[in-house]
């Protein structure tokens, strides 16, 4: 059960509707999800992270569908069911297909595996590792 009350698009104050409205136009969608309905609830914050999730998940070095299958690994990884379904959502609308969501789903098993063995093993980091890591060689 979600804290508080989702705020819908009849309710909202103009603030947030201007924000709602402008989600609508850049998803080219006719509706809002929860997850911005709950953070109405605080316009600044709603506002604050919109703003930033246009400007992060914008094309750029990296492609959209790159920044949703990144932000699928994060969400699996961090057990936020709402996201992982959010952005497998995303990514599919940018291209994403069956094989591919299986794949990226063995890639986060197996980091997450691998990175939990290195943590618990603690194991040093190789300086030809870092150097590489760092654009050296």
């Amino acid at each position: 059960m979600p804290i508080g009350k989702f705020v819908e698009y009849e309710d909202a104050s103009p603030e947030v509707r201007a924000v709602y409205d402008d989600i609508m136009e850049t998803r080219k969608v006719d509706w809002i999800n929860n997850f911005w309905k709950a953070l109405a609830q605080d316009p600044a914050t709603l506002k604050r992270t919109w703003e930033s999730i246009k400007q992060v998940m914008a094309p750029g070095a990296l492609d959209p569908l790159t920044k949703e299958m990144i932000y699928v690994a994060v969400s699996v990884t961090n057990g936020c069911e709402y996201c992982i379904n959010s952005h497998i959502a995303g990514a599919r609308g940018k291209g994403m297909t069956d094989e591919m969501l299986a794949e990226l789903i063995a890639v986060i098993g197996m980091a997450n595996e691998t990175n939990a063995l290195v943590t618990g093993w603690q194991v040093e980091v190789d300086e030809a590792l870092r150097r590489a890591a760092q654009g050296g060689k």
